[in-house]
């Protein structure tokens, strides 16, 4: 099943906007409830682009690094629509149609030893069979090791989720620290991050937290890896929710506190 695709053109990013599709295909703009005035109904949550390649599909949006063979990048929005009890088969992964330098084979994971990580999770995703299937393109994996995957990453997943839920909407970014000399996998050299984050942004404006997770399972608490949104800008040279003003901008990124998520 294919959904309706859209190629975002980097010069049309500043009016980039949060969009879902109705029964009858016709795009329509996702209301924000503006409870604190910080973040306006039509706010770009979208961050700068260290490749200008952006795309988006209908309920993410991505930046693909062709040196690496996976996104810098995957941005959404993530509400209690998007978490369900829903039990879809999963579909084959599959390479990106919107990808016009092609992204990664699936057959670059076989025997690698790593799994195919999601960025934007599948379980974030559960509204729709249609939306579900959506994160089975490569463009929105990278590769992880298992224990890893199932283990303080899928818990920082689950986070997200029941934030998502409990704040009534999150905007959400993740990756991985793309850098030089990372190991590769496959014939197309996939880049193995040594790092993964998730920044997370209240629906209303008022809160961001920045987890840094090294690529080696834990069983440390999800605090002991936040920290300043400012420390993963520097790490990534990506600039997120860069439609904030400035000033909030810049204080919300300075702080590293898990308090203020914690319910």
């Amino acid at each position: 099943m294919k959904s309706l695709l859209y190629i975002i053109p980097f010069a049309l990013l500043s009016s980039c906007k949060e969009f879902e599709v109705n029964d009858s295909n016709q795009m329509k703009k996702k209301e924000v409830v503006n409870q604190e005035e910080v973040i306006s109904s039509d706010f770009d949550f979208l961050p700068t682009s260290t490749t200008k390649e952006i795309y988006k599909h209908k309920t993410y949006s991505f930046s693909y690094s062709e040196e690496y063979e996976q996104s810098e990048w995957v941005a959404y929005y993530l509400d209690k629509d998007d978490v369900t009890n829903a039990n879809y088969d999963r579909p084959f992964f599959e390479q990106d149609p919107l990808v016009k330098t092609k992204s990664a084979d699936w057959r670059n994971y076989k025997n690698s030893g790593y799994d195919k990580g999601h960025l934007c999770p599948a379980g974030d995703r559960k509204e729709s069979f249609e939306d579900y299937s959506e994160t089975f393109f490569t463009s929105n994996i990278s590769p992880q090791e298992h224990e890893f995957n199932s283990g303080i990453w899928n818990r920082l997943e689950e986070k997200t989720r029941y934030w998502a839920t409990k704040n009534d909407g999150l905007y959400v970014v993740t990756g991985g620290v793309l850098s030089d000399n990372l190991k590769t996998i496959g014939k197309e050299n996939v880049a193995v991050p040594n790092y993964f984050y998730k920044v997370l942004l209240s629906k209303d404006g008022s809160k961001m937290i920045g987890f840094l997770v090294p690529h080696k399972n834990s069983d440390k608490a999800l605090y002991e890896f936040v920290v300043s949104v400012d420390e993963i800008e520097k790490m990534t040279g990506i600039d997120f929710y860069p439609s904030l003003d400035d000033s909030f901008e810049t204080k919300l990124e300075s702080k590293s506190d898990y308090k203020g998520w914690s319910f």
